[in-house]
């Protein structure tokens, strides 16, 4: 998987270097890619998705940690195509979020807009600034760390 990042890179391809699958992985397309430093990604927020049965019935909302987890598998994302590694043995965990505030809420028919930038590399840990935007307009923003780890 060392060949060169094409453009925009689609689900399939997010599937070789992110281990989620449905109904967990959330991120759908990468539209700018930068090695070792950003990523915009596109989320395609959809009424079938399992969270708006409950959250809330005839208002439907995608809960705040889904998007900051949206925000982290970008990262991940970004982290890998980076390394030109994938999923098959490692694992990315969410350590910790600072930070997080949230501004507007995402409904059926957005597109989440994922812009992570790798702010440090701590060993096996990596550092990220993250917004999220719908059509431009900020929604939410947070400072993820993530930790690797072998799959076992």
């Amino acid at each position: 998987m060392n060949e060169a990042v094409q453009l925009p890179i689609d689900v399939t391809r997010i599937q070789q270097v992110l281990p989620h699958r449905y109904p967990f992985l959330l991120v759908d397309r990468v539209v700018e890619f930068e090695a070792h430093k950003r990523i915009v990604a596109h989320k395609n927020v959809t009424i079938n998705e399992p969270c708006f049965q409950g959250h809330f019935p005839g208002h439907p909302v995608m809960p705040g940690v889904l998007v900051i987890e949206a925000l982290a598998q970008a990262g991940g994302i970004l982290t890998q195509l980076s390394r030109g590694t994938v999923a098959d043995n490692k694992l990315f965990y969410l350590v910790k979020i600072d930070n997080a505030r949230f501004s507007r809420m995402v409904v059926p028919g957005d597109v989440l807009e994922l812009h992570v930038e790798i702010k440090r590399i701590i060993r096996t840990m990596t550092f990220y600034t993250c917004v999220a935007r719908v059509a431009g307009e900020l929604v939410a923003s947070a400072d993820v760390l993530c930790a690797e780890t072998e799959k076992e």
